[in-house]
């Protein structure tokens, strides 16, 4: 079983306090090496995951931050993330995981989806909000993960869709996107691997559900 080495947090650390590029130089074998352990332990978890799930890839967030456009010029990020995207377009949905000290979490869901499966996402809510709900309020997930994050939300009502529908909380999200949050303890213990899978796990109702959605029309009838 890979884990999370101490030295990461280790790394992490010393480049919250020295991010620039020359530290970054200096240090480039601590890098290389936390990189290494990383990518075991995304192996481990894609694997983990295909017991149950079809993963088609993983992706690793670069380290270097796109400055093009930020107040903030420290050239490198702070925290070390990747994702893993289901196979096939009958699967939607997706699984992130982010290591930063103080600030670890596992996230999962549809960030920013494109304009059409946002629309038909609202219009699923819209015309019944029964399903979704019953999820988010299901015991564990919702000690898990405690309802979409409410920083990605129109202000009132999204064009087409009346700002009093009872189901207007769910409506305005541009993102659907549920989070849970690790101790540094947490991460750096044996089992890590297998709480961050289990609660993966507990995505798969979301993911089924607004897999359904997305691949049908309003009457049920299949898109894919």
């Amino acid at each position: 079983m890979q884990q999370v080495p101490e030295s990461i947090f280790s790394f992490l650390n010393d480049l919250k306090k020295n991010n620039d590029r020359d530290w970054m130089s200096e240090n480039k074998t601590r890098y290389k090496e936390g990189e290494t352990h990383l990518k075991r332990f995304y192996e481990t978890i894609k694997d983990k995951l295909n017991e149950k799930d079809e993963i088609e890839k993983v992706k690793i967030f670069r380290i270097n931050r796109d400055i093009r456009f930020s107040k903030d010029k420290t050239p490198y990020n702070i925290h070390r993330s990747a994702s893993f995207s289901r196979a096939g377009l009958q699967r939607r949905g997706g699984y992130y995981l982010r290591i930063e000290a103080g600030n670890s979490r596992v996230a999962g869901g549809f960030f920013n989806p494109n304009p059409q499966d946002l629309l038909r996402i609202r219009k699923e809510f819209s015309l019944d909000d029964s399903e979704i709900r019953e999820i988010l309020e299901q015991k564990d997930f919702k000690k898990a993960f405690d309802g979409f994050s409410t920083l990605n939300q129109v202000k009132t009502a999204p064009k087409g869709f009346n700002k009093d529908h009872p189901a207007i909380d769910l409506i305005r999200n541009k993102s659907f996107v549920v989070s849970h949050a690790f101790t540094d303890q947490e991460v750096l213990a044996p089992d890590f691997a297998d709480n961050v899978i289990y609660h993966y796990e507990l995505l798969r109702p979301f993911f089924d559900y607004m897999s359904d959605v997305l691949t049908t029309d309003l009457n049920g009838e299949p898109l894919v």
